[in-house]
């Protein structure tokens, strides 16, 4: 299932927040705020936040969000723990570290394997909208297309022109029902279009 998410709050909150860390050498990237969103989203909608194991469920009490990482011979997925619970710097620096111990082949497997759901993001690479195949065991991963310039309904009703950007969620239908799929998408967008949930 997918849907639109307008993000020009989302990118004012990264610049204010950007200025404010600056003397601590942290700069945090559009991508380290939707690792916390999805981390906090799975937190309000546990049923999301499951993996399937053979016939065995487990669901998880905290967040740990696989990222999709381009390496040379291919893709990683190094997991950023307790992503509900950890401040944006903090997941800042956990993925500049894990990104550039990924890309040197320095990860050990306890920083790739595992993780309760996982999310990819191939904005960077200016695809607006794809599907991401699920990482068993995990049951949901979220495919985030390229932030642009689209025809936007304001808050007050009138058209506007926003920063959007497509969200694309894939689940497995043995562990999550499509309703709670749908209550994962509203809550991850619920968090990126009023941002100040994050830092919560």
């Amino acid at each position: 299932m997918f849907e639109h998410h307008g993000l020009d709050k989302l990118l004012a909150l990264r610049t204010e927040l950007n200025t404010a860390l600056e003397k601590d050498g942290v700069k945090l990237s559009v991508n380290d705020m939707l690792i916390k969103a999805l981390g906090k989203a799975l937190i309000r909608v546990p049923e999301c936040n499951v993996t399937f194991a053979g016939d065995e469920m487990i669901r998880y009490e905290r967040a740990d969000i696989s990222v999709a990482v381009s390496i040379p011979n291919g893709l990683i997925t190094p997991i950023v723990q307790d992503a509900n619970g950890r401040s944006l710097g903090s997941i800042a620096m956990a993925m500049k570290d894990l990104g550039q111990r990924a890309k040197e082949g320095k990860l050990q497997p306890s920083e790739y394997q595992g993780g309760t759901a996982s999310i990819s993001n191939m904005g960077m690479m200016g695809i607006k909208q794809f599907t991401a195949v699920i990482n068993p065991p995990q049951s949901t991963i979220l495919a985030v297309g390229a932030g642009e310039k689209r025809p936007w309904v304001m808050a007050d009703g009138t058209l506007g022109v926003a920063q959007a950007m497509t969200v694309t969620g894939s689940f497995d239908h043995r562990a999550i029902d499509g309703a709670d799929g749908a209550r994962l998408m509203a809550a991850f967008r619920e968090l990126v279009e009023n941002p100040l949930a994050l830092l919560a």
